[in-house]
């Protein structure tokens, strides 16, 4: 599909729109369902990913969209579609892709009962299964039912957030007396309940209820019946005046499962005087209800990877611990002390960052910690080393960021635990979020003090870093020390820092380090020097520096993008575009790392090329409204390491990469000599911060040139 906008003509010929862009990602998260290359299983794991992809988009994006329309704003984006026609087209291409997330199950549905995983309908259940059924649902699920009869004395409850519910028309054959009855799935129980045996057997809770529809209305019989599933406008707008933004969010929080629906799912078997009813009941028009031929809820179907089938899974991957640390017998401080290390999650371990934060924990010559905390998890190793770090007596310092969507709830809970362990607990800007990666460690050492600290471009979170691409880089660099030191305290006491020496911040200097690094290459690219860039992110919407890599592009300089998600830049347009080149890794770990790469004028960007790693997408919120982080990488074999090895391992896949056309089209991109994975090439290959560089050790890759990235990077 060709993402067209119909606001100002030009606008729509530089950039994609921002929404549309995100549904073309999703739609590559759902082509992996069928790509035959990956185990059925984790197939089924795509698109249930899909599923819980669009839900939140819909309770974010969609809500976000239908609010200004509600409000008459009427200013259009960069691509030139006002609210209005954005939700409009939008709304037009999430109902295809729902369409087609619901044609892929009912073909994956069919593999996996061939495989032995079979969901079965109430009409394939044999006697003794129902037998079975009946007994588990008079002792699971009746005891946590609550059925109600809706008519004028008892009206419609209210439903939570994503609440599923299955609303039955009931006749009785005796006396011909109607009800319309609901019955709410309790969201403590499974979806799916697996029947005994060998063989992977599943059915639906809310069919069961329907095989036993006499325990709940004794006598009734079911005359026509449908499942619903609402979402609900999900987004929380942090409001400047607010006094306490602990209360503020446990409020906000509180009031986010009652904000408005925005999206009803119903079957498409339900009769339409029962959607009738569920419809008045959630007051929505007839625009917001969505009928599905197939299953309500798709990302449930995650539920079903958990079936003990390794045959239908990839190959279990255990994450190396880093050699560099190892070698000095574990001790982190001296082998980062000695030279700067990088690590490759997930191929090498996170253990190593909870590592490095346990032993300043435990060391007694470590005097304080900063910690910057975004999202954590839920059983985190990384909360249990600050406190066992402030029960020893030291100064602790976390920076929880009360704002991280769908976090909060959880965010709020560790806070409350840091505090009560002493750790001091800053909760950042009420109007920005703190998205910054940061761990420092201020160790004494001699006469002095030394400061050791943790640079990542992916969150502090043990479980998604597990299946995340980022990069951790640790250093004991006094110029990063300091500048880290000094973003510490501007998130504490808001207080600017004078000059960062080697670091940028937003919303303050990012946006004008990098745009500047643009404008030198063009100056290189001018003076008839090498020039080049080469960037990874998980988003390009800003159309300010959009705008710069246009102007790099018409002066001749090549620029190279991996870009994973949202991408506004227009590529390959003649005398606008035509040296960009954009692709987008979608593939078994979710690609997060972020880096941004300058030629510099160097003949190989080993030479002298400027590298930097950041927490920061290219994005208005996170260059403008956003505490993030650029960190130049300033030790040469950790420089070489990212840029000879990842930067190039990304621009060389051809076995997981799509390149985006002119016309926002994506397309696989094809191996024309052998193919190359660059998921299985680090999981199959030394670590990064092992012995030589990788990429320079493989026959089939060639060097990164400056002046031919486009060939040598295998683009097309």
């Amino acid at each position: 599909m060709e993402l067209m906008s119909t606001g100002a003509g030009d606008a729509s010929e530089r950039y994609f729109n921002r929404e549309l862009s995100w549904l073309k990602f999703n739609e590559r998260v759902l082509e992996e369902a069928v790509n035959t290359a990956h185990p059925l299983l984790e197939r089924l794991k795509f698109l249930a990913i899909s599923g819980d992809n669009l839900d939140e988009f819909y309770m974010v994006r969609v809500a976000g969209l239908r609010g200004q329309v509600e409000e008459g704003v009427e200013s259009r984006s960069p691509d030139g579609m006002s609210p209005k026609e954005a939700l409009a087209a939008v709304l037009v291409e999430a109902e295809k892709l729902m369409q087609d997330q619901q044609d892929i199950w009912s073909s994956l549905r069919r593999e996996l009962e061939a495989s032995g995983v079979e969901v079965l309908s109430p009409s394939t259940i044999d006697s003794a299964e129902r037998e079975w059924l009946s007994d588990y649902y008079l002792a699971q699920i009746f005891p946590v039912l609550t059925p109600q009869t809706i008519d004028p004395a008892h009206p419609f409850p209210f439903i939570g957030n994503k609440g599923l519910g299955l609303v039955m028309a009931l006749e009785h054959p005796e006396t011909d007396e109607d009800l319309m009855a609901l019955v709410m799935m309790p969201p403590a129980l499974p979806r799916f309940v697996r029947l005994p045996g060998a063989d992977a057997r599943y059915i639906a809770i809310e069919d069961i209820i329907r095989l036993n529809v006499n325990e709940l209305f004794p006598g009734y019989a079911i005359e026509g019946d449908g499942v619903f599933r609402i979402l609900r406008d999900s987004d929380i707008e942090v409001e400047e005046e607010a006094e306490d933004l602990v209360r503020y969010f446990q409020t906000a929080i509180k009031r986010r499962r009652r904000g408005e629906v925005i999206r009803l799912k119903v079957e498409t078997a339900m009769p339409g005087r029962v959607c009738r009813v569920v419809r008045k009941a959630f007051q929505i028009g007839e625009q917001d209800v969505a009928t599905v031929e197939g299953i309500i809820g798709i990302g449930d179907l995650m539920q079903l990877y958990d079936e003990p089938r390794p045959d239908l899974k990839f190959p279990p991957y255990t994450a190396r611990f880093p050699e560099r640390i190892r070698e000095h017998g574990g001790d982190c401080f001296s082998a980062i002390g000695e030279k700067d290390i990088v690590v490759h999650h997930p191929y090498e371990s996170f253990e190593v960052v909870i590592a490095f934060l346990r032993q300043a924990a435990a060391d007694p010559d470590v005097v304080a910690i900063k910690q910057t905390l975004y999202r954590a998890g839920k059983q985190s190793s990384v909360i249990r080393a600050l406190i066992d770090a402030a029960e020893a007596g030291k100064s602790v310092t976390a920076v929880v960021e009360l704002k991280a969507r769908f976090d909060e709830e959880q965010n709020l809970a560790w806070a409350a635990e840091l505090e009560r362990a002493g750790v001091q607990v800053v909760y950042g800007f009420i109007e920005w979020k703190t998205h910054a990666k940061i761990s420092l460690v201020v160790r004494r050492e001699g006469q002095g003090l030394r400061t050791y600290c943790h640079f990542g471009t992916g969150n502090y979170h043990p479980v998604t870093a597990k299946i995340y691409t980022d990069l951790s880089l640790f250093s004991a660099d006094p110029v990063l020390g300091r500048d880290a030191a000094q973003i510490f305290n501007y998130i504490t006491s808001y207080v600017e820092p004078k000059r960062l020496e080697a670091m940028a911040i937003s919303p303050h200097s990012l946006r004008q380090r990098l745009s500047g690094l643009i404008q030198r290459e063009i100056e290189n690219k001018q003076a008839g020097k090498p020039s080049g860039i080469w960037m990874k992110m998980n988003a390009l919407v800003d159309a300010e520096l959009i705008e710069r890599l246009y102007d790099a592009s018409a002066e001749g300089v090549s620029i190279d993008l991996v870009v994973r998600g949202i991408c506004c830049l227009r590529p390959g347009v003649p005398g606008m575009s035509e040296n960009i080149r954009v692709r987008s890794i979608v593939g078994r770990f979710l690609e997060h790392s972020r880096i941004y790469a300058f030629a510099n004028g160097a003949e190989l960007p080993s030479d002298k090329a400027d590298l930097f790693i950041a927490s920061a997408d290219l994005m208005p919120r996170n260059l403008d409204r956003r505490v993030e982080v650029l960190v130049p990488v300033r030790n040469s074999t950790v420089h070489d390491q990212i840029i000879d090895q990842v930067m190039l391992a990304n621009l060389k896949d051809t076995e997981q990469s799509w390149e985006l056309a002119p016309d926002g089209t994506y397309h696989r991109i094809q191996a024309t000599g052998e193919p190359f994975n660059v998921h299985h090439y680090f999981m199959n290959n030394p670590s990064l911060s092992g012995r030589g560089t990788v990429i320079e050790d493989a026959p089939d890759v060639p060097s990164l040139n400056l002046t031919n990235s486009k060939n040598s990077a295998g683009a097309s």
